[in-house]
Parts: structure tokens; sequence; C-alpha cells
């Protein structure tokens, strides 16, 4: 296994809306993470991903791009992330954008003039197509609801949009479209950036003739057979001579639908396309009946089934991305642990081990490192996430769902819950900004904010700074083989690595009850490495009586 920088680091994702703000608009701003650049350094992190902060309309905040080099006047000026990325390279933190290429805002320059006639010379840079009988090109259906054609008058033609009508798709298969991508990416590694994330990458490749798509809920075509498609790899591999190889850089791409299999390409060891992809089985396993919205919690056996085969199947042959929280995902503290004040700080912390002992990159998205929560949304009126609001919609006026029923579904699981200000102190509006908040703050900001846990050793901030140190100390907590105990346990996840002469033992229980647990005879004179749980005085794990109190973990190594 190739030994590389990126392995062995922690990455951070900062939402810039939703982090600091510097000048009271009430949005976060890129002055605003220059001024909390000491605050990750402390935490430990090596690499901060940037969500986009390039010029847009904001349709889908920020991932509706009308210009990919200029930044978006809210966050401030290309002079503000200058100063900004210099101050995070003296710290010896890597910046990595958001490169968001299926799609651009139908405001930037090439779809203005891709759609002002017929014949313009850009037309081909994105998807359209005459309707069939009055009726859209095909079937599929949009991410975010509806179709994913939309029809335009002055040219009567409709155009793809897998996501917002605001956000046409790129036809990949145009070599000028891939040019004009590749020199854009270059110039940005050229000014000294350190990697990209790549959103939605597996999509740029489209079905050849763009057929219709399996049913989905019986209203569009399932626009999600669209992964992978046929000519993404090709893509890929372009990409990688032309841009990616010719610096030191981390990549990552989403990939949702994808398998091991498919992994194994995206992110193999040979380095020809990625360095690792985010896969998205695990976030999936808590969803409702036929659509991501419910109030089930994540299913601890599906989990650890999950994450194993991940684990197993892309050793040695590929590089795997340890998330569970991001932009896109409800707080992981509601969805796998308990966000009650009797057991919110524990199971965080319980969370955090779990992961961070894996073998791969792990991603701590702003605010989890603090064990934030979900916001207690009360109407359909407070969602502001395009997803939701349009989810909502369909769902009740074209399904016919109950309002009441589906309501809390999609309030535990929107994408707003994410997004509300990270929580610096207990002061107005949290410590996030002097003016009145994009978004409201989560009113538990007074209980849960960094100042009060940077000051306190037990806390999760803390808790998540040792495993951090932790990762960058020991080679077998980066590149040791994985291997998963007990797993049908309903309650724990067990799991080992090992790495030549050294061996962990990682144990965590998910549960809100005392468990038994008593360790291999080999493990009795281990070191404890980290230990965690409710009312925990004591610095060793109960390893002679094997009982663990309500989300406790520890770890052990030989």
């Amino acid at each position: 296994m190739n030994k590389t920088w990126w392995k062995e680091s922690v990455v951070y994702q900062i939402y810039p809306r939703s982090f600091m703000d510097s000048n009271g608009d009430g949005i976060g701003d890129l002055n605003g993470i220059t001024q909390k650049l000491d605050y990750l350094k402390e935490l430990g992190i090596d690499v901060i991903w940037l969500s986009p902060v390039y010029r847009s309309p904001n349709d889908d905040n920020g991932y509706d791009i009308s210009d990919y080099e200029a930044i978006m006047d809210e966050f401030g000026t290309m002079e503000d992330f200058d100063r900004m990325l210099e101050a995070a390279h003296d710290r010896g933190i890597r910046i990595v954008m958001d490169l968001v290429v299926n799609h651009t805002s139908d405001e930037h320059a090439w779809f203005v003039e891709s759609r002002s006639s017929r014949g313009n010379d850009k037309r081909d840079f994105y998807f359209w197509r005459e309707g069939k009988n009055g009726n859209p090109p095909n079937d599929w259906g949009s991410f975010f609801s509806g179709s994913a054609w939309e029809y335009d008058e002055k040219t009567d033609m409709y155009y793809l949009h897998l996501f917002s009508r605001k956000q046409p798709d790129l036809n990949w298969e145009n070599p000028r479209v891939r040019r004009e991508v590749f020199d854009m990416m270059t110039r940005w590694c050229e000014k000294g950036i350190d990697g990209f994330r790549m959103d939605v990458i597996s999509l740029v490749s489209k079905p050849d003739g763009l057929p219709d798509a399996p049913a989905r809920n019986g209203l569009y075509g399932d626009a999600g057979f669209v992964f992978n498609g046929p000519r993404i790899h090709d893509y890929l591999q372009e990409m990688n001579r032309e841009v990616l190889s010719r610096y030191d850089l981390l990549t990552v791409g989403e990939t949702p639908n994808v398998t091991v299999e498919e992994a194994r390409q995206y992110a193999n060891e040979d380095g020809t396309e990625l360095n690792m992809v985010f896969q998205f089985e695990h976030m999936n396993l808590d969803g409702g009946d036929g659509y991501k919205w419910s109030t089930r919690k994540l299913p601890l056996v599906a989990l650890k089934k999950n994450l194993s085969k991940w684990q197993t199947g892309l050793d040695g042959a590929a590089w795997n991305s340890l998330y569970f929280c991001n932009h896109d995902q409800p707080r992981i503290v509601n969805r796998l642990g308990n966000p009650d004040d009797a057991y919110r700080e524990a199971s965080a912390k319980c969370i955090a081990t779990c992961l961070h002992l894996m073998q791969g990159t792990p991603y701590i998205y702003q605010g989890e490192e603090l064990g934030m929560t979900n916001y207690p949304f009360r109407s359909v009126e407070e969602f502001q996430d395009i997803e939701s609001v349009n989810a909502f919609r369909e769902l009740t006026q074209e399904r016919g769902e109950d309002p009441a029923s589906l309501f809390p579904k999609i309030a535990a699981k929107s994408r707003d819950n994410a997004r509300t200000p990270m929580q610096w102190d207990d002061t107005e509006n949290a410590g996030f900004s002097s003016g009145k908040p994009w978004m409201p703050v989560n009113p538990n900001y007074t209980k849960i904010n960094a100042r009060e846990q940077i000051r306190r050793p037990d806390s999760v901030f803390c808790h998540y700074k040792k495993l951090i140190a932790m990762r960058h100390h020991y080679e077998v907590i980066v590149y040791g083989h994985y291997q998963l105990l007990l797993e049908d346990d309903p309650d724990l996840f067990v799991y080992t690595r090992d790495l030549d002469a050294r061996r962990l033992l990682v144990v965590c229980n998910f549960s809100e009850h005392n468990r038994i647990y008593v360790p291999d005879e080999v493990f009795r004179n281990a070191e404890v490495l980290i230990h965690s749980g409710p009312g925990i005085e004591d610095c060793t794990p109960r390893e002679e009586n094997g009982i663990l109190r309500p989300y406790e973990s520890y770890v052990l190594i030989l």
C-alpha cells in the first residue's frame, strides 16, 4: 500500500455561508474563515474542504456556479481568498476546493450563449433535445423533484437539469467542455490550492441516447441510473493526465450509487483517476419507503456490515473516505446517537471513535466536533433547502401524502440541519454574526458551543482533538487491516486493526443500556489509547468485568 500525505490527513469541511461572519451581514465569509484558522489548528486538522465560494445566484446555495473564477460577492473578494489561502498554508493547513462541473448555473456565460439560439457556438455545451408529443424528451426525474427537463420557449427545445432547473447539465461528450473545465482547474492549481472535492462527478457521463429510466415512485424515471456512465473512467483518466497528475493534490469524488468494484476503479492504488470517493450506501440505511425521508435511526447491524464491506473491499486496492456528516446530511448525533442532554456528548464521542479508528481519510463537518444536533423545525415554512421544499410539495400535492406525517420525516433528514450557523460561543447568534444570521441558529447554542468545549478537557471537541493526534502518531490507525467482531450484535460495534506488530481493539456501545464485553486475553495488558462514556472519571475501561455503560467506547493497543 502506497503511503501518502492525504491518507494520513484529517479533513475538515467548511460550509462558508454558515461558518463565521466577519462583517455583520449575517452571512459567513472568507475573512471569517481566516479569523478561525487558529481554532482549526488547535483541533489538529490537516486539510480544509471548502464548499463552493464561486460567484453564484444561490439557487442551490453555491452549487449553481455562474463564474468558476470569481468569488461570490457575499463571501468577499479574490484578494480575501488569496489571504485565507496564504494564512492556512502558514499554519500547515491545505485547502481543497469544491469542483462542481456536472452542471453550471443557468446564469453562467456558457449557458446564456447556449440558449440564445439553436445555432450558437456553445449550443452543445449542454443537452438540448426536442420534445416528444408535447412532453419532455424522456421520463427522467430531477433529484430535486419534478422533471429533469425544462422547456425553453425561445428555441422550442428542452434542456437537461438533473438538479434544479437553474442547474443545466454540461455535455461532457463535447471535448471543448472538457478542455474548458481542465483549463479552469489548472488555473486554480497554479494559484496554489491543494486539491478538489468533485461534486456528483460520477454523473458527467450520460447513457448513450438518453433513454427512459426505471420508474421512480410512479412519477418519473429514476435519474439515479445515470450514475457511473459508459465514459466516466475515460473522462477521469483524461482529467488525471491533463491536470491532476501534474500537482500534489487530494482528490475525492462524490459518487452516489457507486459499488465497491467501481470504487476500485475510481480510487485505484495506481493513481490513474482519483484518490478516493464518497460512497453513500451507509447514509441510505435509515431511508423511508422509496425515498430518503424518514425518522428512523441508522440500524447498527446493517451499518456495521456495510462499513465493514467497504473496509475489507478496498483494503490494498483503493482508499476509503470516512464520514458521517456533510452539508447534505443531517447531524449524525440524531441519526446514530442520542441528542438528549444525558447522552449527547457520550454518543458523539462514541460515533467519532468508531469512525476515526477505521482505515481511510476522516472527514469532519463543521460543528461535528462539538456534537451539534439537528434544528428543531416547527413548520414547513422554516425550510430553506430547495430539496426539502420541493420534496414536501411534490409528495403532498402529487402523491397525496399526509402533510402532518410527512413533515417530521423531512425535518429529520433535511439538509438544512447541517447548514445552521456554527456555534462559537453563548453570546447572541452563537458568536457567528453581529447581524441577523441568514439562517436561524440552533437554540441549544448556549449549551453547545466551541468556547465552552475548548476549555473543558472531557468535551467532544477535546475528544476529536485526541483522535486526530492519535491518527498522526500511530501508523496502524491509518494503514492497519480491519476485521469486524460480533457482526450481528445489535448494540456493540467492535473491530480490530492490525499492522506489523501493532494491534488495535476498538469497542463501542451504541445503546442506552449497559452491555458486557470482555476483550480476548491477548488484550489483557494492552494500553488504553482513548476512552469515553457518560460520567466516566477513571481513565481505563472496566475490562475485568466487561461492563460497558451507555455509549461507552474505548481503544486498546498492543
